[in-house]
């Protein structure tokens, strides 16, 4: 495992649709496992193979499993070929910031409840319910895949003064 760079505006890759993944050999195993190491490392909370400079459609998430519960396990989730299937009409506005958008932070609308599809990291067909801020994460990252980043949704956008408190990078 390595780390990899991440990539930030205005680098043309983050505004451009991934590559559907076919091959899930030892390459994208490397990458998975490298792009962990590159979101623990930065610190974030998810992370698209965009980000690391790689065109093709991969997610990591690593958030606790009861986010109300100081020091609850995080689950991590690895979602290849990530698909937004069904979005609640119930939305909510919230800070967002991004690792390949250093320094800003945002105002994003996003939906309260998603179910994703796609594939594990070794082929094999999943479904994730989310919920509340993971939810919000899985939005985040799935835009990444689609060229879209925060700020093009973001109702505004600021950067915080020394003494606001920072977000978890997504």
């Amino acid at each position: 495992m390595s780390l990899r760079q991440i990539v930030t505006l205005p680098h043309p890759i983050l505004r451009r649709k991934a590559k559907v993944i076919k091959d899930f050999g030892p390459d994208l195993q490397a990458l998975v496992d490298d792009m962990i190491e590159t979101m623990r490392q930065a610190p974030g909370v998810g992370l698209a193979a965009p980000q690391v400079g790689i065109p093709e459609r991969l997610i990591v998430v690593e958030y606790p499993v009861d986010d109300e519960l100081e020091g609850s396990p995080k689950k991590l989730y690895v979602v290849v070929n990530p698909e937004i299937k069904k979005a609640s009409s119930e939305t909510e506005v919230a800070l967002e910031a991004c690792l390949s958008i250093p320094g800003l932070q945002g105002e994003v609308e996003r939906a309260l409840e998603v179910t994703i599809k796609g594939r594990t990291r070794r082929g094999q067909p999943q479904t994730i319910k989310a919920m509340g801020w993971l939810a919000r994460i899985f939005q985040h990252e799935i835009d990444h895949v689609e060229g879209i980043v925060y700020t093009d949704r973001a109702s505004r956008v600021w950067q915080p003064a020394p003494d606001e408190p920072l977000l978890d990078n997504v």
